[in-house]
Parts: C-alpha cells; sequence; structure tokens
C-alpha cells in the first residue's frame, strides 16, 4: 500500500469518521484554553491515587475532570496552572500546614 492508496481510501469513510483538520491560527485564538488535567498528572509521573493524595483533589473529582464529565471550575483551573508551573513548590506548601481536623477525626 502506498500514499497514494491511503488518501484514495479516505473516500471510504464518512467524513465524521475522517481525521479533522489542522486548526487555522483564528480558530486558535477563539479555542478555550485549559489545563489538561491527564497531561500534568503523566508529566508527574503519578498515578491518579498518587496525584489525588498528593494535591488533596478528591479521586471522584480528578477522574471525572480526565474523562472530560466535568471541568474543573476557574479555581481549580489557576490550581493546576500552579501545579504544572512548579509541583514540587505546591507539594511542599501543601505538607507545611497541619491537617484539617476533619481529615483526622476520619481516621
Amino acid at each position: 500500500m502506498n500514499d497514494q492508496t491511503i488518501l484514495n481510501n479516505e473516500a471510504d469513510f464518512p467524513p465524521s469518521e475522517r481525521d479533522s483538520p489542522p486548526m487555522t491560527d483564528e480558530e486558535r485564538k477563539r479555542a478555550k484554553r485549559r489545563p489538561r488535567v491527564t497531561v500534568i498528572r503523566r508529566a508527574l509521573n503519578m498515578t491518579q491515587d498518587q496525584f489525588s493524595e498528593e494535591f488533596k483533589i478528591p479521586l471522584g473529582t480528578l477522574r471525572d475532570w480526565e474523562q472530560e464529565r466535568a471541568e474543573p471550575d476557574a479555581t481549580a483551573r489557576a490550581y493546576l496552572r500552579a501545579i504544572a508551573g512548579n509541583a514540587e513548590a505546591v507539594a511542599r506548601a501543601l505538607r507545611s500546614f497541619p491537617r484539617e481536623p476533619a481529615a483526622e477525626a476520619a481516621e
């Protein structure tokens, strides 16, 4: 199979199953920018459980964001940008505060 055969076979697929064309510069400018939670977590080489524990994000919330069932609100997006920018500093800051009384009572 050569490149021409592949191109000819594209016509065999309905438009909904063909690759989308690249975004234009104008489309890129208008696109909503949001942190990609999965990309951030994987860049840190962490599992969902580890990321959830380290950054105090409920595991169900993290999974909903990653599976795009829910979107982080403005505060969560800012928090994710901080994690992406300097995860160690964010984790260190979280460790420097005493545990919440409610969390201690639950244990």
